[in-house]
């Protein structure tokens, strides 16, 4: 499968950002998917992830209340909806997918994912 990411930026501090991430696959409902973002010297890490069941999400405590995952399987897409971005959220994201559909894969276990290609975010002060 490829996972194309795209929507990334430069925003300023307190505005919103959509990303997007396009897979391949007719097989898309099945899978679980996620977000992580990796910050120039850092290490990456998990921002939100959704389970083949769309009601089934999680988020890193950082970005809770103001990301928000979906997906809309017609179109093999997930989305991660930024709003009130932080110069802290400045990173490139990532998006991941599980096969099993298993979102505590997703965030927990980024070696067994596959990748996108990432798209940077960045946010201004």
């Amino acid at each position: 499968v490829q996972l194309r990411e795209s929507g990334g930026g430069l925003v300023q501090a307190g505005g919103s950002l959509r990303l997007s991430c396009v897979a391949s696959e007719r097989t898309f409902s099945n899978y679980a998917l996620g977000w992580y973002r990796q910050a120039r010297g850092e290490e990456r890490q998990f921002v939100s992830g959704i389970s083949w069941n769309p009601t089934d999400t999680r988020y890193a405590d950082s970005v809770k209340g103001r990301f928000t995952i979906s997906r809309d399987n017609a179109k093999n897409t997930v989305y991660l909806q930024m709003n009130s971005l932080e110069p802290e959220d400045t990173a490139v994201y990532y998006c991941a997918a599980d096969y099993g559909g298993s979102l505590e894969i997703v965030a927990t276990r980024d070696d067994l994912l596959y990748w996108g290609q990432g798209t940077q975010v960045t946010v201004s002060s």
